[in-house]
Order: structure tokens, then C-alpha cells, then sequence
């Protein structure tokens, strides 16, 4: 496989650890689907589409990929974003 300077760009999302946050309180994750993905709603700036959030759940964490996020516009680090659980090896 051949790696070209645009694959590498889209490879490059950065990981946002919430694992630390309390669930509830600091953000609000409405799982669906038996939690392959979910509706969270969190604070937070420079998270955007493709990125990648970490959330514990019972004493497991787990790794949701950024699909779609909406900053709201007061307070503007406050947002809303569809998440999809991807497997880690």
C-alpha cells in the first residue's frame, strides 16, 4: 500500500481523555445502539469531526470516534457530538 501525504493528514485525530471526568456532571453520554454510539454533550475547545474521545463506563473505557459535533454559541466551549465506538487493539 502506497502512503500518500493525504492519507497520512486524515490519520492525524487527536485523542481527548474524559475518562478522568465525571459522567453526569462534567459531560452527558446517551448511548445508543448498545453504546456503539451515543449523543454526548460535554465541554471542551479544538475537538472537532474524526477525533477521538475516551469514556469510562462502569471500570472499562472506551474509545468513541467523532462523527458530527455542533459548538453551541453560549458558552461557546460547551458542544453536542454523535460518537461511534471504535475497537482498539
Amino acid at each position: 500500500m502506497v502512503s500518500s501525504p493525504a492519507n497520512e493528514l486524515k490519520q492525524k485525530h487527536k485523542i481527548h481523555d474524559y475518562s478522568q471526568q465525571l459522567s453526569g456532571s462534567d459531560y452527558v453520554f446517551e448511548r445508543l445502539n448498545e453504546g456503539m454510539f451515543g449523543y454526548m454533550t460535554g465541554v471542551g475547545k479544538g475537538i472537532k469531526a474524526s477525533d477521538r474521545i475516551i469514556l469510562l463506563q462502569g471500570y472499562e473505557s472506551y474509545q468513541y470516534q467523532v462523527e458530527e459535533i455542533d459548538y453551541y454559541s453560549d458558552p461557546s466551549d460547551m458542544w453536542i457530538a454523535l460518537l461511534k465506538q471504535v475497537l482498539v487493539d
